[in-house]
């Protein structure tokens, strides 16, 4: 496993991103461990999550791409974040956007934030867990809807592994249905790898019984 990846997993520990215990997504479904991107709450931890995501989206994607569209709420910090990131990391300019919930009739009119979508744009969308792949659904029509798009991927930052809508994690189904690249800064497998009975910060955060859990999870849950 790269080592930005396994900086990230701590990265989201400490900032009480990724939890484990007793949760619903969603989608319904209990779950031994959640990850709620809204506890990246300050300056200095979105400059890094920005950074991380730039790793990703260069690795997968590479940076021949013209806007970075984040869906409206979380996405939106997200789109500005790594924007810059890649703009600081990268020396490589691109477009952020996002979506407001209601349409806005005066001022800075209509559904998008940040830079317009226009004709011939190349589109990487970001968001930050896709669970069942339902949320594409509501992103992907906003952007077509802009002009003739090239909507080259989608980018998360973790892949929980889990069925869609089908026997298939919901990244597989985008991929198949949509046609998109996407690509997860680390995938719970990772995640699970690089914790599972190791001491960080002088605490066994997956133990045998939390692994037991998240097996068990996966045997109900798992994409196949």
């Amino acid at each position: 496993m790269e080592q930005y990846k396994k900086e990230f997993i701590e990265f989201m520990i400490d900032c009480n991103v990724l939890k484990f215990g007793d949760f619903v997504t969603k989608s319904g479904r209990k779950t031994p461990f959640f990850v709620n991107t809204g506890f990246y709450r300050t300056g200095s931890q979105l400059k890094k999550l920005g950074e991380y995501y730039a790793k990703a989206i260069s690795d997968k994607f590479g940076l021949e791409f013209d806007v970075l569209f984040g869906p409206a709420y979380k996405g939106i910090p997200l789109s500005v974040a790594t924007s810059m990131a890649i703009s600081e990391e990268y020396d490589k300019d691109v477009r952020y956007c996002a979506n407001r919930k209601e349409i806005k009739d005066h001022g800075d009119k209509g559904i998008l934030l940040g830079s317009p979508i226009e004709d011939g744009d190349r589109v990487i969308i970001i968001e930050d867990v896709t669970t069942a792949g339902t949320s594409i659904q509501e992103t992907l029509p906003i952007v077509k809807e802009q002009g003739d798009v090239d909507v080259l991927g989608l980018v998360v930052s973790v892949d929980r592994m889990e069925r869609g809508q089908g026997e298939k994690s919901a990244l597989a189904e985008i991929q198949e249905k949509y046609g998109l690249e996407t690509t997860a800064i680390v995938t719970m497998a990772e995640v699970v790898e690089h914790l599972y009975n190791k001491p960080y910060k002088g605490k066994v955060i997956i133990d045998d019984t939390l692994k037991a859990a998240i097996d068990a999870y996966y045997e109900q849950y798992g994409a196949k």
